[in-house]
């Protein structure tokens, strides 16, 4: 049986081109995200057959979890889980609502840690694995019109290092591609460039770990 990786969040961006260079590697691709027709395209346009798609949106906690459960029974327990979902309402401090907030980190870090959750049982297991979140420049650069969105990003990056060093001994790689800039093809952040240090971070041996890795065009 070929080796899992669960791409969450998939799109025809950065999702895509992950999903295609793990398809290389060897990797069964299960693609996850709300919208069924952009999964069959993806689907079709990877033209293998080792990948499947689940519907799903990942605010919906008990579904993830559900999904997870599903994809270890139907595929195999995950190798590698690359957490590519957002919520990019915009918004300043003053116009954010607690409650547009609250449903923007829900999606940016709350499924984050339940995917996550649902992933690393069997990675300890088996002393191996790998999760990788799309981490953003707002995470270290905030901006105001973008408020829930630069907290989301923050806290992911922060959960993203704690779970580096909680799991790091166990032999699985946790941490960000941390992307500071506007992906766009045929741009310094190109999505397959981006996908690269995907990669990069996938294959580091356990005694070069490390909990990011920063893509910046300069």
């Amino acid at each position: 049986m070929l080796p899992v990786c669960v791409v969450l969040g998939a799109g025809p961006g950065i999702g895509h081109c992950v999903a295609k260079k793990f398809l290389d590697l060897g990797y069964q691709i299960i693609l996850v995200a709300r919208n069924a027709d952009k999964l069959a395209d993806m689907q079709e346009k990877l033209g293998a057959s080792n990948v499947a798609t689940i519907v799903l949106d990942v605010s919906d906690i008990k579904a993830l979890k559900e999904s997870f459960s599903s994809i270890a029974e139907t595929h195999g327990a995950p190798e590698v889980l690359i957490f590519n979902a957002y919520s990019a309402s915009p918004g300043k401090p003053t116009d954010l609502t607690p409650d547009a907030l609250a449903d923007s980190f829900r999606i940016n870090v709350i499924a984050a840690l339940a995917a996550s959750q649902a992933v690393i049982p069997a990675m300890k297991k088996a002393r191996k694995g790998t999760i990788i979140f799309t981490g953003g420049g707002f995470a270290l650069n905030p901006l105001s019109s973008f408020t829930a969105l630069s907290i989301g990003k923050a806290g992911l990056r922060t959960l993203a290092n704690c779970l580096y060093r909680e799991l790091k001994a166990d032999g699985i790689h946790a941490g960000t591609v941390t992307i500071c800039g506007t992906v766009k093809p045929n741009s310094p952040f190109d999505p397959g460039k981006i996908a690269d240090k995907f990669i990069e971070f996938h294959l580091q041996p356990q005694n070069a770990f490390v909990s990011e890795i920063m893509f910046d065009a300069k």
